[in-house]
């Protein structure tokens, strides 16, 4: 029997709604939990490094986010126009795929300006979906130069359930230590609680560190509409995960060491590509996989996460690994206990 959505709501007082990274980034409180014996432990984050030892392998996701939030004026009547990019569709012809709020007024052939002094115009040249739009830059000069404008224009992309405007601050916090390669729209929350102090450490204990990319699009956030799982669509996202990750994670399995993906994302690359017979395989492309109870797990025996919204499918994927049950047990104490949920929030190490 498949689960529905109704079984994945609950209760969350929004102050438990996290608004701030806290101070120092492994200070955050860690919720421990062991799937063998169902105890329920509660740590700081980086008291992490107690519960992996020499040859144990964690899995990051080396993806960062992009100032994907520009703000514009629409031609004519000066409208205030929200532009989130989703991502680059040609990279000649200036094409990109965005989300526009108020929608209802962007048309085709609407052109939107950009910057102080309109240093930047893009054309409406079609509808995706009810809010998505394609929109072509005009641009004179070089892509670096078009590429730099945009950044420079744009905010980080702070999730909407972060009732603030973005402030410094936020430019290095809402990006993990190991992001590198650009194209997400958010960042891959559980490696936020990783500081270079907390890195170093676990690599002098001998944990080796594997590293994928999955660029994290708005789908993550995307609410679930249907009671029946098993219809829901997820929007893909893009992978990668090259020989030496495979090669670092298939020795590990081989080893009986711990696996532990950092994060929903990782979690998600690492189920996209596995063998029949149980090892990870080199991987570029797109997935766009959803992992709901029962399921099987092919790679990470252990998963590091944040508390996530009800009904989402971070949650589903974490109850599919967890255990529905004993994850329900665990998010009624976290609210108890006030952690902090989502972006911002506090951790939880699944063993």
């Amino acid at each position: 029997m498949s689960m529905k959505l109704s079984e994945f709501s609950f209760e969350l007082p929004p102050k438990l709604v996290a608004q701030h990274p806290v101070p120092n980034r492994d200070e955050s409180k860690l919720m421990v939990l062991n799937r063998e014996t169902g105890d329920i432990e509660h740590k700081m984050f980086k008291d992490v490094l107690d519960y992996f030892d020499d040859g144990d392998v964690m899995v990051t996701n080396d993806t960062k986010v992009f100032p994907a939030r520009l703000y514009g004026n629409k031609e004519k009547t000066g409208a205030r126009i929200e532009v989130f990019l989703l991502r680059e569709l040609n990279k000649e012809s200036r094409l990109w795929d965005v989300l526009v709020d108020p929608a209802r007024k962007i048309r085709i052939g609407n052109k939107l300006y950009f910057g102080e002094d309109d240093s930047l115009v893009a054309e409406v040249i079609d509808n995706t979906t009810s809010r998505g739009r394609t929109l072509r830059f005009l641009f004179d000069g070089p892509y670096e130069d078009f590429k730099r404008t945009l950044l420079e224009l744009g905010q980080t992309p702070l999730p909407k359930y972060i009732n603030r405007e973005p402030v410094p601050e936020d430019e290095d916090r809402y990006q993990t230590i190991f992001a590198q390669k650009e194209g997400a729209v958010a960042a891959p929350t559980a490696g936020l609680h990783f500081s270079r102090e907390l890195l170093k450490r676990l690599e002098i204990k001998g944990i080796d560190f594997a590293t994928l990319t999955l660029h994290v699009g708005l789908g993550t956030f995307r609410p679930v509409e249907v009671e029946d799982l098993t219809k829901h669509k997820m929007d893909s996202e893009e992978v990668y995960i090259d020989s030496e990750a495979v090669r670092i994670i298939n020795n590990a399995i081989d080893s009986k060491t711990k696996v532990c993906a950092i994060g929903t994302t990782t979690m998600r690359a690492l189920e996209s590509s596995v063998t029949t017979n149980g090892y990870l395989k080199e991987f570029e492309g797109w997935t766009n996989k959803f992992v709901f109870p029962p399921y099987d797990f092919g790679i990470a025996n252990c998963m590091i996460t944040n508390f996530h919204m009800p009904q989402s499918t971070l949650l589903m994927m974490v109850s599919a690994f967890g255990g529905y049950d004993f994850m329900m047990k665990a998010y009624k104490e976290a609210i108890k206990k006030k952690y902090r949920f989502y972006s911002y929030g506090d951790a939880m190490l699944i063993l």
